[in-house]
């Protein structure tokens, strides 16, 4: 049997999207249009690396010969960020360890701020001690790519791009952006579910609630003060949008003149089937994000406490890499009864949630 597998590399710009911006026929866009085709064409979709491992031609962060050695220390993040100086080589040049000033720069600086914040929503929410629970070092490339306009996890670090500056601008501006990526990798060492399909808009899903998470635990927002945005500050001030997606209200995060109506459905209802997008994994994301949305807000208080803890363990202790909707919904009410008790107003919120968005009929 084979020790390596096929990594999806997870980006937080969906392909349909850039493809949009990539076919625009506006003069005054050629830069933007430009900007996607690159972005597109740069990346393979998939990376074949040993699980936890690099993917081929990277380096470990942990044998990086830059990199000064520490001793792993539950509770304390271990981050490296280094610059690929508009290249695609990877991991770049390390340009700030653990424990280092701030630079001149800014995006060393949110990617590092970034990756703390995101550790630190692990550990104190769930004592989840870094991505693989193992302490792992937590590891970002900024400024890749020429214009590149996209951010994503590939199995081993996250790779941030500066966007094009007419559509897009830099991708470490959103903290709910770091926070999606990261947790593709905590997904890829629990669940790891197989992204395509409905699994694949799970693991979307997932690393949104997370990245939401991530960004309401560091401002200490409450279910109801939070956006529930994510990719808030990534669109440039010409884009008539406030985000990528809304976990609130799929499907009205953006209505621009250029780059259309954000597609994603709010429920079962606008479920769209589609082999584009691995089969729908940005698209149908929404109503499991929605399902969220209305389990934490049903709950209130702090999202991260009870609605987050039920997605966490069931991540991390219920589900397989195939499963679908239906599947997860269960096994979130499962894990709320067990948490909280089947007569709990936890339990109730997660199975009216999973009712209202249409998963599961009004009489489970």
């Amino acid at each position: 049997m084979s020790t390596h597998t096929n990594i999806a590399r997870c980006f937080i710009v969906p392909p349909y999207l850039l493809d949009h911006i990539a076919k625009l026929d506006d003069p005054r866009l050629e830069h933007a249009s430009h900007a996607a085709q690159r972005a597109l064409a740069s990346a393979p979709p998939y990376a074949t690396v040993r699980r936890g491992e690099p993917a081929p031609g990277q380096k470990s962060m942990r044998s990086t010969p830059e990199a000064p050695r520490r001793e792993a220390v539950a509770g304390e993040p271990s981050r490296f960020i280094s610059d690929a100086g508009g290249s695609e080589n990877l991991p770049g040049r390390l340009v700030r360890s653990e424990g280092e000033s701030p630079t001149a720069d800014d995006s060393v600086n949110e990617a590092y701020d970034g990756l703390g914040d995101t550790y630190s929503l692990f550990w104190e929410a769930f004592t989840r001690d870094s991505i693989d629970d193992n302490g792992m070092p937590l590891a970002a490339t900024v400024h890749y790519g020429e214009a590149y306009d996209n951010a994503f996890w590939d199995g081993t670090q996250m790779v941030f791009g500066d966007g094009d500056g007419q559509v897009f601008v830099g991708f470490t501006n959103s903290l709910s952006v770091i926070g999606h990526e990261l947790a593709h990798g905590v997904t890829q060492y629990t669940a790891n579910l197989v992204y395509s399909g409905q699994s694949g808009a799970l693991n979307e899903s997932v690393s949104d609630v997370f990245g939401a998470l991530v960004e309401q635990h560091s401002r200490g927002h409450s279910a109801d003060e939070a956006s529930w945005l994510i990719g808030e500050g990534i669109f440039s001030a010409e884009v008539e949008g406030q985000a990528l997606r809304s976990m609130k209200a799929p499907g009205t995060a953006y209505d621009d003149d250029v780059l259309g109506k954000d597609p994603q459905p709010a429920d079962m209802s606008g479920y769209i089937e589609t082999d584009d997008d691995n089969g729908g994994v940005h698209l149908n994301s929404g109503i499991p994000n929605r399902a969220f949305y209305l389990t934490a807000t049903a709950i209130g208080g702090n999202a991260w406490e009870s609605a987050g803890r039920i997605w966490y363990e069931t991540l991390t202790t219920e589900i397989k890499a195939n499963t679908d909707f239906a599947q997860f919904a269960e096994a979130t009410a499962t894990v709320a009864a067990r948490l909280f008790g089947d007569d709990s107003s936890e339990a109730d919120a997660v199975r009216s949630a999973w009712r209202e968005v249409g998963v599961t009929s009004p009489a489970e």
